[in-house]
């Protein structure tokens, strides 16, 4: 069945050419947008036609709406695909489609509202009977009443925006003294970024685990949910390293969490692919938030589960009912998936914008690797710096991770400082082998203290490999990185 002619994808990079290939499957053509400083990329070259949206800097191209909704309408474009970031969550832009007769692949315009507001959600999830976070019942009015939840709750609390995401506004309070400052900081960030200065006060979990659930749900009241996923190692709230299965999940926890999250997406009327996310700490869990669009790390779940969520996002927008229940979804082995930024892990994740002189990508058994870069590609500094998602599955976690490892060996990244020696560092590091993870992991002296290591070995690789290159000799600058492999590994 063919769902749609052809689709937008009002996005770029690895997220664009992901969602292209699910269409190229299903026979359906492809519009890409770029901008100015996009006018090369990968995602441009792989879709079946583009179009300039506008320059370099997103307000002006990737988060134009009316560029867009005119771009979908001149190419006859039957439905648009937000991809993740952007416009994937923002309401307006899904509200604009439907009112355009373009189908938004997504959930409804309404839903993504309400659960785009942390506080509204949170009362709906209260009445709904899902655990939340103690914390204020609406944003904070009054700094007198801000003391005194604060105080009821324990220190430390966090400062949240309402609107907000990706850590953006977060403020961690340790004690009254710093609240009210806090909390004017919060408002400010908040409105900044988000056109809206509400802020409420949560308590703050010290080291909790970050577990989430994928869910599916058409629009004939199925809904299934396709496991959980562990995300906990995360630098400034934004994610690295995630996993499916969770480490530490048991069957009995899996099912209460798994109820809670198919509550959440009843209690707010879900269609469509979207993720309900927990905070995990001493037994208890809580919810934090629904992502109401297609997750970076939607992969290591397609890994273990043999499940294409980016066709079941397009097949659930067209009309078509889910084609299993939840009985015959079942956990295939495990994945881990690395992101790999354009960062420099050393000087605090600053990004490192500039020209892939050369690169490699990994394969072999149980490998993926979704990227929208190439060699010769010059990383903007306009955007995220993602410049790959590199996914190994395997049959036990044990057997992922040693699959990582090998991996990370094999990519080969020349011309920019990037996150691949601090994943080195975690896949070696044994509170990870044991699954001790948390969301502050990054920041324990064990991880810090072999970090330097990982980032002069693998400076040294990439030296000898750079050398050689020059001189043309492949063959020589293979054997160099496995030499300096070797030693690596004789050190770990």
């Amino acid at each position: 069945m063919k769902y749609f002619d052809k689709i937008l994808i009002a996005n770029r990079g690895e997220i664009a050419i992901r969602v292209m290939r699910a269409c190229k499957e299903l026979n359906i053509e492809t519009v890409a947008i770029y901008s100015t400083a996009d006018k090369d990329a990968l995602h441009v070259k792989y879709a079946d036609e583009a179009f300039h949206v506008g320059e370099a800097p997103p307000s002006k191209s990737y988060l134009n709406i009316d560029r867009i909704v005119d771009i979908a309408r001149k190419s006859g474009s039957e439905a648009i695909h937000p991809g993740y970031g952007f416009l994937a969550e923002n309401h307006k832009f899904a509200k604009r489609c439907t009112d355009e007769g373009v189908t938004f692949i997504g959930p409804s315009w309404k839903t993504i509202r309400a659960m785009g507001s942390k506080i509204e959600s949170k009362q709906t999830m209260r009445d709904a009977g899902v655990p939340v976070v103690p914390g204020t019942e609406g944003g904070v009015r009054d700094i007198g009443d801000a003391k005194k939840i604060a105080a009821d709750i324990g220190y430390p609390v966090i400062v949240k925006a309402s609107a907000g995401g990706g850590g953006i506004g977060m403020q961690i309070v340790s004690d009254e003294k710093t609240l009210e400052e806090a909390i004017a900081a919060g408002m400010r960030i908040a409105e900044s970024a988000f056109g809206d200065a509400t802020v409420f006060l949560e308590k703050y979990l010290v080291k909790p685990r970050h577990i989430e659930f994928q869910l599916l749900a058409d629009e004939h009241g199925n809904i299934v949910h396709l496991y959980d996923r562990e995300c906990s190692i995360q630098r400034r709230h934004q994610k690295l390293v995630e996993e499916a299965p969770c480490p530490i999940m048991t069957p009995e926890l899996r099912d209460r969490m798994a109820a809670s999250a198919i509550a959440v997406a009843k209690a707010s009327d879900y269609t469509n692919a979207g993720t309900v996310e927990f905070l995990y700490s001493d037994g208890n869990y809580y919810f934090m938030e629904m992502n109401t669009r297609l997750q970076v790390e939607h992969t290591v779940t397609e890994l273990i589960t043999g499940l294409d969520i980016v066709k079941k996002q397009i097949s659930i927008a067209a009309g078509d009912s889910l084609p299993f229940g939840q009985e015959d979804i079942s956990i295939r082995g495990h994945a881990i998936e690395c992101r790999i930024n354009a960062e420099d892990p050393l000087n605090n994740f600053a990004a490192d914008p500039g020209k892939i002189v050369r690169y490699r990508s990994p394969g072999g058994p149980g490998m993926r690797v979704d990227s929208g870069i190439h060699m010769g590609y010059t990383i903007p500094p306009n955007y995220d710096s993602m410049i790959s998602k590199l996914c190994a599955w395997g049959m036990d976690r044990t057997e992922a991770i040693a699959r990582m490892r090998r991996a990370i060996y094999e990519y080969v990244i020349i011309g920019v400082k990037t996150t691949v020696p601090l994943h080195h560092a975690i896949m070696h590091n044994q509170h990870f082998v044991d699954g001790n993870t948390h969301t502050h992991f990054l920041q324990e002296e064990h991880i810090l203290k072999t970090l330097n290591r990982y980032v002069r070995e693998e400076e040294t690789r990439i030296h000898t490999l750079a050398a050689s290159l020059r001189q043309g000799k492949e063959v020589a600058a293979i054997t160099g990185a496995v030499n300096v492999y070797i030693q690596s590994q004789k050190k770990a």
